[in-house]
């Protein structure tokens, strides 16, 4: 099943990293309030996406990402490759 890591990005430019089955939808349901992480602190808008063949892996490389803890790195190196496929 594919799924998805993606990047978040609000518009006091604080970063949500988080993985998926259906991006549309959750995307929609981020900006409808419906995720404790980021309720009330939209709208966000994705600015980054990789596909991965399994859920895990994308939970893998989702918890790689937010062990960084590094917005500079994370801005600089990962957001800089843009949307990944």
């Amino acid at each position: 099943m594919t799924s998805f890591v993606y990047i978040l990005k609000n518009k006091e430019g604080r970063l949500y990293i988080g993985q998926t089955t259906n991006l549309e939808e959750r995307i929609n349901r981020h900006n409808r309030n419906r995720v404790f992480s980021t309720k009330n602190k939209g709208p966000w808008k994705i600015i980054w996406t990789r596909e991965f063949n399994s859920k895990s892996e994308a939970m893998k490389y989702e918890n790689y990402l937010k062990s960084l803890k590094n917005k500079k790195y994370i801005e600089g190196n990962i957001l800089n490759r843009g949307v990944e496929e």
